[in-house]
């Protein structure tokens, strides 16, 4: 009886050693973060640092953690995103098309505190020589 119990506790054992040695899943970093259909703010450049997805008009960004906070951007949504100087769509405003992404110019790093996911947009952060309406990365 103790040579099947040796027998079957070998197969067991080289299961438990293969599941052992597999490596964990890679988890998504930088932008590789931002799920589909979302429009994704970072803390820092390149999609790195905090991560905050939004679906919807959000009228205060300090309300999660990112007002004066974004350094870059991924627009994954089908609409345009109206980013405002200030809480409530006050202040200025600069634009990330759909599918944008990017660090944002060096004067709009650590600026916005309200994000319009499509809808008009307010008046322009800065002069623009290609559109009527800035836009946010250089």
């Amino acid at each position: 009886m103790g040579k099947k119990l040796q027998l079957l506790a070998l197969p067991v054992a080289a299961i438990a050693l293969a599941t052992l040695t597999a490596g964990p899943a890679q988890a998504a970093d930088g932008y590789d973060r931002c799920h589909a259909g979302y429009y994704c703010l970072f803390s820092g450049l390149d999609g790195s640092g905090d991560i905050v997805e939004i679906k919807s008009d959000t009228p205060d960004l300090g309300a999660l953690n990112m007002a004066d906070r974004a350094k870059s951007d991924w627009n994954r949504t089908s609409s345009y995103i109206h980013l405002y100087s200030e809480a409530n769509y006050g202040g200025c405003s600069a634009v990330t098309s759909p599918g944008g992404k990017g660090n944002f110019f060096s004067a709009f790093r650590d600026f916005f505190d309200s994000v319009r996911v499509g809808g008009p947009n307010g008046p322009s952060c800065e002069v623009t020589f290609s559109r009527s309406v800035t836009d946010s990365h250089g």
